[in-house]
């Protein structure tokens, strides 16, 4: 099966300093991967060469085949972004991001957005400066989901959300994202929300991929597992095999 995000050999310096180094990482349909790793790890990095933001100094990257850097909007057309905080203008209301998006997307569906937003409670004419954060992350879910995109990647979309919004959240995206054909990559510091949702976990640290494997099926993988495995102990038994 053909990997929906292909990164081989993926490296990145800044200031002389290997943020990156040797990645490879390959993503494919039906799986959504949990990213771990400490502050400075590179994650941050990894997503931006993902969204063509950074050009990387070695290796290979593809997204549905393209190079984020050389084919910036195809690969933009074919990603859900849900960052930390949103990245969009005060001023601007959810109604007016959705038409600002929808014709550069061509997938963009007005159906999802709205079925979204009205199973979240968004108000699409109030603006994001008078939103509160979850409101802000309900809205923002609602504009990764509606291009019905490859692959989505998720930084710390979850952060700082009461629980019962973050349940709310989950729950959406998990209900919309079509993940059977869907791949995604979650960057969270949420372990026990990485235990619900992982299908494989992947962790970085001081720029490497320690490890990418998939859950025990059966086992699943506990908070625990999560704590130890981001800590860089061994385990004698583990949820990843």
């Amino acid at each position: 099966m053909n990997a929906i995000v292909d990164i081989q050999g993926l490296a990145k310096h800044f200031g002389g300093r290997a943020v990156l180094s040797g990645i490879d990482l390959s993503l494919h349909a039906g799986t959504t991967t949990v990213l771990l790793g400490a502050n400075g790890a590179g994650k941050s990095t990894l997503l931006r060469i993902l969204l063509g933001l950074e050009r990387p100094d070695a290796g290979t990257v593809r997204v549905a085949g393209f190079d984020p850097f050389r084919d910036a909007t195809a690969v933009r057309q074919r990603i859900g972004y849900v960052p930390d905080q949103p990245d969009v203008y005060d001023w601007m209301s959810p109604r007016e991001l959705y038409e600002f998006l929808a014709p550069q997307y061509p997938r963009w569906s007005s159906t999802v957005q709205e079925r979204v937003c009205a199973r979240l409670g968004v108000r699409p004419e109030v603006p994001f400066s008078a939103l509160s954060r979850g409101e802000a992350a309900k809205a923002m879910l609602a504009a990764a989901l509606a291009p019905q995109p490859d692959v989505y990647l998720l930084d710390e979309a979850f952060s700082g959300l009461d629980p019962v919004v973050r349940d709310e959240v989950l729950g959406a995206f998990l209900a919309e994202a079509e993940l059977e054909s869907r791949a995604a990559l979650v960057v969270t510091h949420e372990l026990d929300l990485a235990a619900r949702i992982a299908d494989r976990i992947a962790v970085l640290r001081d720029g490497k991929l320690e490890l990418h494997d998939e859950i025990d099926a059966k086992h699943g993988v506990s908070t625990r597992v999560l704590k130890e495995l981001l800590h860089g102990r061994r385990l004698e038994r583990s949820g990843a095999r």
